[in-house]
């Protein structure tokens, strides 16, 4: 697993940049207490279609925390969230997408604390991490994670 700089989102290298996507499959939701499980379904049968099962459990975890951070700081009230599902030859991306403004950044959550420990799970499953900017309100929060390559017919 790459090493993570403190609080900060790391980028893929130049040499992993992301090719044209083979598959994509998106999806908007409303925000609501339901919406990071609605999400965990979505992107888990999404990869199943696609054969691509291979790290599930890990997406399954980084989609919750990145579609639960949307909707707790995200996205204003009678907002939506976008959820994008991106296979590539090497690399699966999962991206979430919110109106709100601000910047999220791992923080180190108190050992009683109920929350806080989100980006800090991200960055441990995940390959790679980070934030972009959007036209528009809001931002994308992403993870990547590598896989086996597609096979060719």
């Amino acid at each position: 697993m790459p090493s993570r700089l403190p609080n900060k989102p790391d980028a893929l290298a130049p040499e992993q940049v992301l090719d044209g996507a083979v598959e994509n499959e998106t999806m908007l939701f409303h925000r609501c207490r339901t919406t990071p499980s609605a999400a965990r379904c979505f992107v888990a049968k999404t990869l199943t279609r696609w054969g691509q099962t291979e790290r599930l459990d890990d997406i399954r975890l980084c989609t919750s925390e990145l579609v639960t951070n949307a909707v707790v700081h995200g996205t204003p009230a009678g907002g939506r969230i976008f959820v994008r599902v991106e296979l590539h030859a090497t690399v699966l991306r999962i991206e979430v997408h919110d109106g709100g403004d601000g910047t999220p950044t791992r923080r180190k959550a108190g050992s009683t604390a109920d929350d806080g420990r989100g980006l800090l799970l991200v960055s441990a499953f995940a390959d790679h991490w980070g934030v972009e900017e959007r036209q528009g309100p809001g931002k994308c929060v992403w993870a990547a994670f590598h896989h086996r390559t597609v096979p060719t017919c």
